[in-house]
C-alpha cells in the first residue's frame, strides 16, 4: 500500500463504472475499463483538474461538500462513503483509528452465557481475540484460528468451510478494506495485506476493487466436516467500551438442521475438552 490511500480508491472505484452505470453516453475508444476522470469530474461538479490533483495526491485536503458529490457521482453505498470521508481525513468527531486488543471480563461471560450460539470478538482486521466454546468448535476445522482473513485466503480448510468461498471472500476483503479507512498505515493491516497477497492471488484480485462493507448482519453457508451444513445468520454488535471491537453472534434457526447440528458439535467439542483433547486456546 502507497500513502495515497485517497486517490487510490477513487481509481480503483472509477475504474468499476463504465458510463452506462452512471447515465452517460460512451464516446470514443477507452484504452482502460470505467469512467475518466473528466467523466467524474462532471458528475461530481468539480474541476477536471482538481479532481486530477485528488487522485495524483496533490491535493488531500477536499471540503465535505466535495466528498459528498464525489460519493454520489461514484454511486458509494453507506459504507463506501464513511470510507471516502475516513481516508480524506474528515473521519466523524471522536472516532479513534485504533483498536483496543483485550476483551474484558465482563464481555467473556457474556459470550459464555450463549452456550447454544457460536460467539466471538473481532478487532478491525478481524483477529479472533476471543470465543466462546460453540465458536471454538465451529472454527477446529482452521489451525490456527485467528485471523478470518487469513483463514479464508490462506488455510486449505477455508475452501471446504464457506460452501460459497467467492461471497465469503468479498465480505471478508470488504471488512478489511473498512479497517485500512479507520488506520491504513496500521502495521498490523499492512503485515496481513502483505501476507495474504503473496499468499493468494485471489486476495490481491479482491483487495484491488476497493469494496468496503461493514459487518452488520448477513447469512453464513458453511460446511463443517463434523456435521454438515450449517446456515446461519449473523450479528455483529460493536463493542462500545473498546473502540473497535465487535461482538459477533451466529444463529441458527430454533429447532431446524443447523440448529441440532449445531448442539451436536457442542456435545462433541465438550467431550474432546473432558478428555483433554481440546483446541489450543
Amino acid at each position: 500500500m502507497d500513502d495515497n490511500h485517497l486517490g487510490e480508491f477513487l481509481r480503483a472505484r472509477r475504474a468499476g463504472l463504465a458510463p452506462r452505470d452512471v447515465g452517460m453516453v460512451s464516446h470514443g475508444t477507452r484504452r482502460v475499463a470505467g469512467l475518466r476522470r473528466e467523466e467524474v469530474a462532471v458528475l461530481a461538479g468539480v474541476n477536471a483538474d482538481y479532481y486530477t490533483r485528488l487522485e495524483q495526491g496533490r491535493e488531500r485536503n477536499p471540503s465535505a461538500q466535495v466528498l459528498d458529490a464525489l460519493a454520489r457521482a461514484l454511486h458509494l453505498d453507506t459504507d463506501a462513503r464513511v470510507h471516502l470521508f475516513r481516508l480524506a481525513g474528515s473521519a466523524p468527531a471522536g472516532e479513534t483509528p485504533h483498536t483496543a486488543e483485550g476483551v474484558g471480563p465482563a464481555l467473556r461471560q457474556l459470550m459464555d452465557g450463549y452456550p447454544h450460539t457460536p460467539a466471538f470478538v473481532l478487532n478491525r482486521t478481524l483477529d479472533i481475540l476471543a470465543a466462546n466454546a460453540l465458536a471454538e468448535a465451529l472454527f477446529t476445522p482452521f489451525d490456527p484460528a485467528d485471523n478470518l482473513a487469513r483463514m479464508t485466503f490462506l488455510d486449505p480448510a477455508g475452501r471446504h468451510f464457506y460452501r460459497d468461498w467467492e461471497r465469503a471472500a468479498q465480505a471478508t476483503v470488504a471488512n478489511l478494506r473498512q479497517a485500512a479507512g479507520f488506520d491504513p498505515d496500521s502495521p498490523r493491516l499492512r503485515r496481513l495485506v502483505a501476507a495474504l497477497g503473496d499468499g493468494s492471488a485471489d486476495f490481491t484480485r479482491l483487495w484491488n476493487t476497493h469494496a468496503v462493507r461493514g459487518k452488520t448482519r448477513d447469512a453464513k453457508s458453511l460446511d463443517h466436516p463434523e456435521v454438515g451444513a450449517l446456515d446461519l445468520t449473523y450479528q455483529s454488535f460493536d463493542v462500545r467500551d473498546a473502540p473497535g471491537q465487535q461482538l459477533v453472534i451466529y444463529h441458527a434457526e430454533p429447532g431446524g438442521p443447523s440448529a441440532q447440528a449445531l448442539g451436536l458439535l457442542g456435545s462433541l467439542h465438550a467431550t474432546r475438552r473432558g478428555t483433554g483433547a481440546g483446541p489450543r486456546g
